[in-house]
Order: structure tokens, then sequence, then C-alpha cells
């Protein structure tokens, strides 16, 4: 149900999860919050970001589903790069394995820069990717320490 190394790295780094199955036809974040009852504060979002140039840079942003990324004004100098983008779904499974609309932050490659917003500290629990489009992880969102994530007030602006 969810990739092995996914599983491995929540193993090894002692996450606690509830793995939640669902229908891969609602793992879009809307869709999975209006059929699973899951409101959009509390369900996040986890988005790889390119650099335009090359050589490319990538990084991994995790904000709530009720805000959107601020891709060319935060996480553009967080990378220290001129512009940034969303990366492209190819890019984005070369660089995770993962399905596009189950992204996590667990599992991703140690080397890949993790900015999460710092909002996601409001909340007792998170729901994120699981890797792919057939699951869903809930988690203490202090979880994304053990992965080294950097904590970034209004990484993502409230829609």
């Amino acid at each position: 149900m969810i990739p092995d190394t996914v599983r491995q790295t929540l193993d090894r780094l002692g996450i606690a999860c509830e793995i939640m199955p669902i229908d891969p036809a609602f793992a879009d974040t809307e869709a999975f919050c209006r059929t699973y009852d899951v409101p959009l504060e509390q369900s996040a979002n986890t988005i790889i970001v390119a650099s335009k140039k090359e050589p490319k840079q990538f990084s991994a942003c995790v904000v709530l589903a009720d805000s959107r990324l601020d891709v060319n004004g935060k996480v553009r100098r967080l990378m220290n790069v001129p512009r940034a983008s969303f990366a492209g779904p190819e890019d984005m499974r070369a660089l995770t394995g993962m399905e596009v609309g189950g992204v996590t932050p667990f599992g991703l490659p140690e080397t890949l820069p993790l900015f999460v917003d710092a909002r996601v500290l409001d909340h007792a629990w998170v729901i994120v990717g699981a890797g792919g489009r057939s699951a869903k992880l809930r988690i203490d969102p202090h979880a994304f320490e053990r992965l080294g994530a950097m904590f970034i007030p209004e990484l993502g602006v409230k829609i």
C-alpha cells in the first residue's frame, strides 16, 4: 500500500502514523478532503520545486492545503536561485520515485532540502501523501523535525 522507501524511512526514524487506505480516484487534495471529511487546513501537500536554470536544483516543500506555496518569493530565496517553479511530473518522478498526487516527505532523497510551513505545527495531526495514490498518512507534524525539516513562517500564503 505504501512504497518500501516510505515505510523504511518511517520505521528508521520511529515515526508513528496512521495509514489511511483511500480510493486513488480521490487522491488529489480537494477531492480527498471532500470525500474523507478532512479539513483543508489539516491536509498538507508535498510539492517538489525546481530551479529554472541549469544546473537544476530541487527542494521539497510542505504546505497546508488551505495555502498556496510562495514559489517565487520564499522558496526561490531559500533555494538561492533567480527563478523557480513546480517540478514537472517527469523530474518529480525521477527524483522521488513517487506518484503525482501522492508525494510524501518520507522517503525523499536525504540530500533534498525540506521546507515546511511553520503553520503545520499549529495542529495535533496533519494528513500527507503516502508515496502513491492509494493511501495517505496521518502524522504528528513534529515528525518533520526527524527529517531535518526547516520550518518556515509564511512558506504558504493562506488562500
